[in-house]
């Protein structure tokens, strides 16, 4: 089967990096796998067999207009035309359904954050009127199925796969970090000036303890280190910027926190359990209580409850074994969100869409 996979780019993202993974799982079993993007990027590592177009200049000035423009002229060569293309995150699937259904592609598009986040105008547009004309809708839990069903699309639950391979043996010894990973231009829905403030008075009662967050952005950064020292921790908090050795860094630190208002299916925090850390999640809508039951594989807190997450970062940080225990059932359970599971759905939902 031919395939095409669309995105804005191959910028460091959760979404970014599900396409890459799946893009170089179906090269494996013998479909001919293309990554359209639109704009510059190349943060991962692809499959050599996966081609690349990339349709990045034009002379029209509007971003969205110029992709639409862009894809049409790429698929008017008979040739260049998928089986099925698949299209993440809003505003390139608003350019893919334009573009496909003018040459009658099939389309599969997939949501990557729950349906009460901010939007902008082509955003809402594209759920309210074009959602309808995909093949598929795919979103991330269950929360948002009915959500765009009401505006008549037709739509599947389609859960990311894991990126790494659970650990088998988790007995090594781990540095007294506490990690945080996501984009931080995107800092108000990934929480990290929530995190910043309430992890204060606990780093300055635990010295050997440090605060890692990965992420690029460098709005974000320049607005985090401000209140970084504004609450005097520049010995005890780290910025990396984009790494592509995440679970290496995990595997190297204690304790996970995710610390959102907002998430679709948390990536970092499924990557985190499978690299044996001691999770602490927010309940934020959606995704950690899917992954997390409390008190067994992590600890959840109530959403946005400030003095709960700081007491139950502390109960980790002070408890050894309480660590050990929540990392060893993290690691368990996980088949779900294997590639090999998660890529069956996927073809199943091909062979649906073709039939």
């Amino acid at each position: 089967m031919k395939i095409d996979f669309i995105s804005s780019s191959l910028v460091g993202g959760g979404a970014e990096r599900v396409m890459v993974i799946l893009a170089n799982f179906f090269v494996t079993k013998g479909h001919h796998v293309t990554i359209i993007t639109f704009n510059e990027g190349d943060d991962f590592q692809l499959d050599e067999r996966v081609s690349r177009v990339r349709l990045h200049s034009g002379s029209i000035k509007n971003h969205t207009l110029r992709g639409v423009w862009n894809l049409v002229s790429h698929y008017k060569s008979v040739k260049n035309r998928p089986d099925i293309a698949i299209s993440f995150l809003s505003r390139t699937n608003f350019m893919s359904i334009i573009a496909c259904k003018f040459f009658f592609i099939k389309i599969i598009v997939s949501e990557h954050f729950n349906h009460l986040g901010e939007g902008d105008k082509i955003r809402d547009f594209t759920w309210k009127y074009l959602y309808r004309l995909a093949n598929v809708v795919t979103v991330l839990t269950s929360f948002d199925k009915p959500f765009f069903e009401n505006k008549g699309a037709k739509v599947v639950v389609m859960p990311n796969p894991s990126t790494f391979i659970p650990l088998n043996h988790n007995g090594h010894s781990r540095r007294k970090v506490i990690m945080a990973i996501g984009s931080l231009n995107r800092y108000h829905d990934k929480g990290f000036d929530n995190l910043i403030r309430l992890i204060a008075p606990v780093l300055k009662n635990y010295p050997d303890w440090i605060l890692k967050i990965v992420g690029r952005g460098d709005e974000g950064l320049a607005f985090l280190r401000e209140l970084t020292a504004k609450e005097e921790l520049e010995k005890q908090v780290v910025f990396t910027g984009f790494r592509n050795d995440v679970s290496t860094l995990m595997q190297d630190s204690e304790i996970f926190i995710l610390s959102s208002r907002f998430e679709g299916l948390p990536m970092v925090l499924l990557e985190a359990m499978t690299q044996g850390m001691a999770c602490i999640a927010f309940d934020c809508i959606t995704g950690p209580s899917e992954m997390i039951v409390n008190n067994e594989n992590g600890l959840l807190i109530n959403d946005q409850d400030m003095d709960a997450m700081k007491n139950g970062l502390i109960k980790l940080m002070e408890d050894d074994s309480l660590r050990r225990k929540l990392a060893h059932s993290a690691t368990k359970d996980l088949d779900r969100y294997s590639i090999e599971n998660i890529s069956k759905l996927w073809e199943d939902l091909f062979q649906e869409v073709m039939n």
